[in-house]
């Protein structure tokens, strides 16, 4: 008798711990979840190894970003450059997706080896982004960028003169020159968004919202 109790409450405890995991699994995809900037191209808004809180219930609400909204998305697998840029057709690519049920569960759930970049979103679906003498221009209207530092320079011969095409966002880094972002690499697809960054809990001293 006794081993039989055993038995069943090391079963009720997997049970436990397994709906726990999912349920983790659930939020962190759906939710929210913590992450880590690497790179300096965000700089001087955000700083390496700065925590920040993503939002990611735009997966439920089919919300899309505002421009000025700074997101994570999958690293496309195409740089371009001036002789492969199609002005017509700025899409990135994804050529590498993993192919079985457990790679994308590994890949996209558990987000293991994927790579990620966070950039700003400057252009929205159908906008004509134009990139012409250091200064972005939305839908022929030169684009207010307070957030740049003085010094910095928008420069481009790749992607530089195109409409955004339906279901994509142009986005590009705050640190331009140390940037690689569609303007390299195409606009991104709303389905490889990953999250929208809400605020940054690390370093203490810069806790809060970020603009």
């Amino acid at each position: 008798m006794m081993e039989k109790e055993k038995i069943k409450d090391i079963v009720e405890w997997g049970y436990c711990i397994v709906i726990a995991l999912v349920l983790a699994l659930l939020f962190r995809y759906f939710i929210g979840t913590p992450t880590i900037v690497k790179q300096r191209s965000m700089f001087p808004t955000l700083i390496e190894n700065q925590r920040l809180i993503l939002n990611r219930t735009f997966r439920i609400t089919k919300k899309m970003p505002k421009r000025g909204d700074i997101i994570t998305f999958e690293a496309p697998t195409k740089v371009y450059d001036k002789w492969t840029a199609d002005q017509s057709n700025p899409v990135a690519k994804y050529d590498d997706e993993p192919k079985n049920i457990f790679s994308k569960f590994i890949y996209y759930s558990l987000e293991i080896t994927k790579k990620s970049y966070i950039k700003r979103v400057i252009g929205l679906p159908g906008e004509h982004v134009k990139i012409e003498n250091s200064t972005v221009y939305i839908n022929g209207q030169e684009l207010n960028e307070n957030y740049l530092g003085d010094d910095v320079v928008t420069e481009t011969e790749v992607f530089y003169d195109f409409i955004v095409p339906d279901g994509y966002i142009f986005a590009m880094g705050d640190n331009r020159t140390k940037s690689t972002d569609c303007r390299e690499l195409g606009c991104i697809p709303i389905n490889k968004l990953e999250g929208v960054v809400v605020f940054r809990f690390w370093p203490f001293k810069a806790f809060g919202k970020i603009k």
